[in-house]
């Protein structure tokens, strides 16, 4: 089977010498196209490391990470700018929202930059907020600004879509919308999603589950009949 990902030997260092600390060691793993994987993990687990690299947003030290056929270890600087202009969606805790423009206009600047975008507004309205597109980030709650920032991302129409700890400023009920909509996202267009985040109780929705500790990856496991989120709690 062909895989969407694969990680050899992959080991992440900051700094040398004395000072050097190892964040991830000897991290081996496929995911297979279409996937919502998780990758669950106490903090300085090392799973926001492995959210970096997997995003070009870090280099690996030395192992491998292959996405979708692109060896990331071989890109240059402008390479993984193009990599995570084209192929990826990142959902951040902080919302990085352009404060001077509209809701609709901070979706849009993501669309801008692919091939195949989803239409800004058809992607508002997937995260409930078509009704505040004209609306400025400061007139928008916290809960809601994470919701424009999961709308660029899809708006992109990523091949990956990176996740970090999506509904932590979110009430549950919004939580579990958001939620739901990744996991409708790999359905609907077979797409990769990978959530980052400390809740074990959300592993039952995925298909792929990481566990890491200390750097290292502890559980590597699937679930057969991933359950709908609409069936969750937590």
């Amino acid at each position: 089977m062909t895989q969407f990902i694969t990680v050899k030997n992959g080991v992440k260092i900051y700094g040398s010498g004395d000072n050097a600390v190892i964040a991830n060691k000897d991290l081996n793993f496929d995911i297979a196209p279409g996937e919502l994987t998780i990758i669950l993990g106490a903090s300085g687990a090392g799973k926001s490391t492995l959210l970096n690299l997997l995003g070009g947003m870090d280099a690996i030290t030395s192992g491998s990470v292959n996405v979708n056929g692109v060896a990331l270890e071989a890109l240059d600087s402008n390479g993984l700018t193009t990599y995570r202009r084209k192929q990826v969606g990142f959902v951040f805790q902080f919302y990085n929202l352009v404060q001077n423009l509209t809701t609709i206009e901070n979706v849009e600047l993501a669309s801008e930059i692919v091939d195949q975008p989803i239409d800004a507004l058809e992607a508002l309205k997937s995260v409930g907020l078509a009704d505040r597109a004209n609306n400025f980030p400061a007139q928008l709650s916290g809960g809601e600004q994470q919701r424009v920032a999961i709308a660029r991302a899809l708006a992109k129409n990523p091949d990956i879509l990176l996740a970090y700890e999506p509904t932590g400023a979110l009430d549950y009920k919004t939580g579990k919308k958001i939620l739901q909509l990744f996991q409708d996202f790999t359905r609907k267009y077979q797409k990769n999603v990978i959530i980052v985040t400390h809740n074990s109780l959300l592993k039952p929705m995925a298909d792929h589950v990481i566990e890491m500790a200390d750097g290292k990856i502890k559980l590597d496991t699937y679930n057969v009949n991933p359950v709908p989120v609409k069936n969750l709690e937590w």
